[in-house]
C-alpha cells in the first residue's frame, strides 16, 4: 500500500488529516474518490478549505496544484460547497471565528 504522500500535491500534513479520518493509504483515497475522501476528512474534524480540496482533486488526476484552469474553478467550487454543506456546521476553530459568529458575519452553530 502506497502512502498518501505518493498522491501528487499531498504532503505529510494532509496524510495526518487522512489518518485522523482512518484513511491510511493512497489506494483507499483513490477508491473513495476526491469527494467522498474529502467528506471523510470533514467528518473527522478537518476544517473545510477549498485549496486543500483542489489539491486533492488535481492530485488524483496526476496534475499539479497550479494546473487548474480558471474555467474549472466554478464547478469545482460547487462540488466543494456541496460537500461542505452536507457535512454541516463545525465548531468555531478560533476566538476570531467565535466573535464573527457572535456578530453575525459567520453562521452560528445550531
Amino acid at each position: 500500500m502506497a502512502p498518501i504522500t505518493t498522491i501528487r500535491n499531498l504532503g505529510p500534513a494532509m496524510a495526518a488529516q487522512f489518518a485522523r479520518a482512518d484513511i491510511h493509504d493512497a489506494d483507499t483515497v483513490r477508491e473513495l474518490g476526491a469527494d467522498a475522501a474529502y467528506a471523510r476528512l470533514l467528518a473527522a474534524g478537518h476544517r473545510a478549505h477549498f485549496m486543500a480540496f483542489t489539491a486533492l482533486v488535481l492530485g488524483l488526476q496526476g496534475r499539479g496544484f497550479r494546473d487548474l484552469d480558471p474555467s474549472e474553478k466554478p464547478p469545482l467550487r460547487a462540488r466543494f460547497d456541496a460537500i461542505k454543506d452536507a457535512a454541516g456546521p463545525s465548531d468555531p476553530a478560533t476566538d476570531v471565528d467565535a466573535a464573527l459568529a457572535e456578530i453575525g458575519v459567520l453562521p452560528r452553530k445550531a
